[in-house]
């Protein structure tokens, strides 16, 4: 079976994953943005958006490391985009356009119920109404073997790993502090749940940390 794991996912030196205040403008919340300077500013993200450029090197890697052997995915709604309560209507298809860089199925919690879109580029949304492990049987099952990535947002990280169901999260801890938003591990003993730190690399832009689950 293969492991959850969570990749690049970014908070300020006091914990916070998002900023206050999010809305379809500011999605990431007042300041979030910063959080994410450091992957925007890499080769792979930058070919993410169509784009040329950018930089290579330790950054660039642990992007690249999050899409290795990944089959399929999990969002929380906010993650999908954010329309609140039940759809409205079919028209919003998520962030990223017609093509978003997920490539493979992935099963976006919610409690509204709403058929899958299939998009360009292999990625297809499933909305899941029956919970967070419900939807990480859709996942493991969808990924065929493969290994199966948590993308957030950071409520959604934290149901997972309160209910030890992540093997291994990389955190991007950027040199920003927010003040407010949406905390990430607050209230959370993570060497309780058997969690501990397996590599601690710092960049010019930002420290890598990634922590491991003890089998």
């Amino acid at each position: 079976m293969g492991k959850l794991r969570i990749h690049n996912f970014s908070i300020s030196l006091d914990g916070y994953g998002a900023g206050p205040e999010q809305s379809r403008a500011n999605p990431l919340g007042v300041g979030g943005e910063s959080l994410h300077e450091w992957a925007v500013a890499t080769q792979t993200f930058q070919k993410m958006l169509g784009k040329s450029g950018g930089a290579t090197g330790v950054d660039d890697g642990y992007i690249q490391r999050g899409f290795a052997n990944i089959g399929a995915w999990i969002l929380g709604r906010n993650m999908f985009g954010p329309i609140r309560g039940p759809w409205p209507d079919d028209q919003w298809k998520g962030w990223w356009g017609d093509n978003p860089p997920y490539h493979a199925p992935v099963f976006v919690l919610t409690n509204h119920p709403r058929p899958s879109i299939a998009m360009d580029g292999g990625t297809t949304f499933h909305f899941v109404t029956d919970g967070a492990e419900a939807a990480l049987r859709h996942a493991r099952e969808a990924a065929n073997g493969q290994d199966v990535r948590l993308g957030g947002g950071a409520s959604t990280i934290r149901q997972y790993v309160t209910a030890g169901l992540v093997d291994e999260m990389h955190l991007a801890v950027a040199p920003v502090l927010l003040g407010s938003g949406e905390h990430l591990l607050g209230g959370i003993d993570l060497p309780k749940l058997g969690y501990r730190v397996t590599e601690h690399v710092p960049t010019p832009h930002v420290t890598h940390i990634v922590l491991t689950k003890n089998a």
